[in-house]
């Protein structure tokens, strides 16, 4: 499919140098060495390798003054993992009606309290309401690098997520956990087994019961910004 353009964003060029802490990295900027914003709490081993071609959005405010928006990868597009960047993306989508399993639905509530978690949305769909958690896959996988997969560390919140999707669809709500495969590429989704094995388990059974599970891709080109590359995955759980 033709792909479309999702969100315009000026991202600079930038080399990736360490990451300090979960959130901040140091990362050159025009030959200066620059603190810049990590939101994506996943490992990333395979993108933040020191020397590493990166795209980075200014910003202003706090203790860093760059976003790490996305690495480079295949075909010099950019593998997206700042997660506030896949999820305007994702509500732009939507909006756009361009995610097929979302046909007719709109976005009623953003972090909505369920039990002792907080999930992304709360859709309204013409079935009815539907509760809804994002989760970013980062990881490449697969003998052509065809998977996005999730999670690359164990992920108690993940876990904990995927529980109360499950309760919830046992009272009879309507439920979906989905993925943004933001990597250039890819084709399907599955979860990474080695990087959690509950959280594999936990989707099989929120299958087996009902929970709805999608997942789309998503990539950045450098100078235009993030185009939506497939609406839907494989989904192989």
């Amino acid at each position: 499919m033709k792909q479309r353009l999702l969100l315009e964003l000026n991202t600079v060029p930038c080399t990736f140098i360490e990451r300090l802490n979960r959130f901040v990295a140091l990362v050159d900027v025009s030959g200066e060495i620059r603190r810049a914003l990590v939101t994506n709490t996943g490992r990333l081993e395979e993108f933040m390798i020191p020397g590493r071609k990166a795209f980075c959005l200014p910003k202003s405010g706090g203790k860093t003054d760059f976003v790490l928006v996305a690495f480079e990868d295949l075909g010099g597009k950019g593998a997206v993992i700042d997660t506030r960047t896949q999820a305007k993306a994702f509500e732009r989508a939507v909006e756009l009606g361009l995610v097929p399993w979302l046909k007719g639905c709109m976005i009623k509530r953003r972090e909505v309290r369920v039990g002792s978690s907080r999930l992304d949305y709360l859709f309204d769909c013409p079935g009815g309401e539907t509760y809804a958690e994002m989760k970013s896959a980062v990881l490449r996988g697969g003998e052509r690098g065809e998977y996005a997969m999730y999670p690359d560390c164990p992920s108690t919140r993940g876990q904990r997520h995927i529980r109360e999707l499950i309760e919830l669809r046992k009272r009879g709500k309507g439920t979906m956990i989905f993925f943004i495969g933001a990597m250039p590429g890819v084709e399907k989704f599955k979860p990474y087994e080695r990087g959690d094995p509950e959280i594999a388990r936990l989707l099989r059974e929120a299958k087996k019961v009902g929970v709805e599970i999608h997942a789309l891709s998503i990539s950045l080109i450098p100078g235009k910004g993030i185009v939506l590359e497939r609406p839907e995955l494989e989904i192989e759980v």
